[in-house]
């Protein structure tokens, strides 16, 4: 009767402790950790890339959410930029373009590798910090590289995060970016008398990225 009972016993707790490894197990599936996202403007560079206004703009974010308010991740980017970055909406962003009054006598190349970091505030609202050193190459209009630079380039956000899909897999983040770059080096003198003219920092730059959780 005791050997019974210790049997019983064994397996009573072995059925439980299989249960909860079984539990852990479904929640550990079901919980999306990754992410992997892109901003859409990126679609519009799709096509003519040799036309003198497209950026030519590449960008990837992976991400891991280390719990339910903190996220980090890594960035890569890669754009061409066709006049100063510092030209704010106030000072006639568009109509310059319009004119080619402020354009440079070539290209700016800038790509990184850099870091995020995101904190879910509210719901779906949060905010995220990124800092992404870039590597500067300047072109000439034949795409003839003039000198190398180097610039530090951060990034500050708010948005909001709207999940989709069975498993809220899939997600986009409408939000606004305040751009800095504080640390800018070797820019040749035809870029440079461009770039004094204007800030080094951009403001309420609207943008919709898109993702994907696994």
């Amino acid at each position: 009767m005791k050997k019974l009972l210790i049997i019983c016993l064994s397996l009573f707790t072995f059925n439980a402790f299989a249960q909860q490894i079984s539990e852990s197990s479904n929640q550990s599936d079901n919980e999306l950790k990754y992410r992997v996202s892109f901003p859409a403007i990126i679609l519009s560079n799709i096509g003519d890339g040799g036309k003198r206004t497209n950026t030519q703009h590449i960008e990837l974010h992976v991400k891991r959410e280390l719990d339910a308010k903190n996220i980090v991740g890594v960035k890569f980017a890669t754009w061409r930029l066709f006049q100063p970055m510092g030209i704010q909406w106030w000072d006639g962003l568009t109509d310059k373009i319009d004119t080619e009054t402020e354009f440079y006598p070539g290209y700016l190349r800038e790509t990184g590798i850099g870091i995020s970091y995101q904190r879910m505030l509210w719901k779906g609202l949060f905010a995220s910090v990124e800092v992404l050193p870039l590597y500067k190459t300047y072109l000439d209009l034949n795409d003839k590289k003039i000198a190398n630079g180097f610039k530090l380039y951060n990034s500050y956000h708010i948005g909001y995060h709207f999940a989709f899909g069975k498993k809220k897999q899939f997600f986009i983040e409408p939000q606004f970016h305040c751009n800095v770059w504080h640390f800018d080096t070797n820019t040749p003198d035809s870029f440079k008398q461009l770039d004094n003219k204007w800030d080094s920092y951009f403001l309420f730059e609207p943008n919709l990225y898109i993702g994907i959780k696994f």
